[in-house]
């Protein structure tokens, strides 16, 4: 995941240190470098970053001013001359402080922090929705002029075909004009997996794997070879 960056200094050289130690990262991206507090709100009245290298001294308005006029604002790594400021700087919630001259080594510190609390949050956040996910028992579908529920526990597998999608359960068949990367979203991801460019399979509903094939009841699924891994990985833990 690159994390999106936005630096505000009023200091040229200030601006070009940040901007080298960014391009120097891989999983860094440099959005905008704004010289004044009212050029970064502009921005971020149009944008969104993950991560605000702030200035804590500039002219008008101070970047500890700058920061509490955000309602959510970004993680936010603090950078200034005056080591007096850090306890201000934690008080607002600050995820770093770092003095200039900035050392490269104590920036890599910094972002490795944040990029550790990102994949945290973010993960957190697939899990909250999975759990959500898992916890609505059925989905419902436009299939022609109806709208049907399908429990999940019953699905077997859904397969793409010319025209429409199937929905094949241990009572139903169901079909339907949505894509099938579009009804897979609407699946909790720990029970269903994408097996083929044709088929999706419920993980609990697998008897058997041979070669190919995934043998279920009353049914036997191709495996695409683009998917093999990713199957593999997932159900036998290679």
């Amino acid at each position: 995941m690159k994390i999106r960056c936005l630096v505000v200094d009023d200091e040229r050289l200030a601006l070009e240190v940040m901007e080298a130690y960014i391009e120097k990262i891989p999983f860094l991206h440099l959005e905008k470098l704004c010289s004044t507090p009212m050029q970064a709100l502009d921005f971020l009245s149009r944008n969104t970053v993950d991560l605000l290298f702030l200035d804590i001294e500039m002219p008008g308005l101070s970047g500890l001013q700058f920061l509490q006029t955000l309602k959510n604002p970004p993680a936010v790594i603090l950078t200034t001359a005056y080591p007096q400021f850090a306890v201000d700087a934690f008080e607002l919630n600050a995820a770093d402080y770092l003095l200039k001259p900035i050392p490269f080594q104590r920036f890599v510190v910094a972002v490795q922090k944040i990029q550790s609390q990102l994949a945290e949050k973010n993960a957190a956040i697939q899990t909250n929705e999975n759990l959500s996910k898992t916890r609505e028992a059925h989905i419902f579908i436009k299939s022609g002029a109806r709208t049907v529920r399908i429990d999940l526990a019953e699905i077997l597998f859904i397969e793409s075909k010319k025209d429409h999608v199937l929905v094949q359960s241990k009572h139903q068949k169901v079909t339907t004009q949505l894509s099938l990367s579009g009804l897979l979203e609407k699946l909790p991801s720990e029970q269903f997996i994408r097996v083929h460019r044709s088929f999706v399979v419920a993980i609990p509903k697998i008897e058997s794997i041979e070669r190919n094939r995934i043998l279920m009841e009353k049914a036997e699924i191709p495996i695409g070879e683009f998917y093999r891994e990713a199957l593999q990985k997932r159900i036998l833990g290679l």
